[in-house]
């Protein structure tokens, strides 16, 4: 025991004496007047950046160029009627702000004789039923079989017509 204390008490006076009071820092101070002679270095100026510019997607009316080309002969080209003209007095409804391309059928409710189609669209699905619209071309839905909707659209001739034309949703198929 007496030994255990001797050997403690030297170790603590060497440690002591590592943290004495030495005034000799020559290799220190040699040290830091060399990094100081060292030539200094320069940083670069920040990048001057180009203010950012809106872009408006002007083309979003065009055919999509991920889709054919329709040829069109003039020969051939319906022409549209007068009579028909899509109703501007009445309210749009929230399933008109989407392209009818969008639009994909992924089922049917039916209840005490109503049936209605599931659409999904915008990330959501959505119910929809006889009459209802869809589509930016006034598309009126026509009728809802279980494996697809008819719809009814009113697209401009050209001419300052307007045709009726058929479009069929189908059924998307899940595996």
């Amino acid at each position: 025991m007496k030994r255990a204390r001797l050997l403690l008490l030297g170790l603590s006076l060497t440690t002591l004496a590592g943290c004495g009071n030495s005034s000799d820092f020559s290799d220190l101070q040699a040290f830091m007047a060399e990094v100081q002679a060292r030539p200094r270095g320069t940083i670069e100026p920040l990048p001057v950046f180009q203010p950012y510019e809106a872009f408006t997607y002007s083309a979003s009316a065009m055919r999509s160029p991920f889709q054919p080309p329709v040829k069109v002969s003039l020969e051939d080209r319906q022409k549209g009627s007068r009579d028909i003209r899509p109703d501007d007095s009445r309210v749009r409804e929230f399933l008109e702000g989407y392209s009818i391309d969008e639009f994909a059928m992924v089922g049917t409710l039916a209840n005490q004789g109503s049936t209605f189609a599931l659409l999904r669209a915008g990330g959501g699905v959505h119910r929809i039923g006889l009459g209802n619209y869809l589509g930016r071309n006034h598309g009126r839905v026509t009728a809802i079989e279980p494996g697809q909707i008819e719809v009814v659209e009113i697209v401009p001739d050209g001419d300052g017509g307007w045709l009726e034309r058929p479009r069929t949703l189908s059924l998307i198929e899940r595996s």
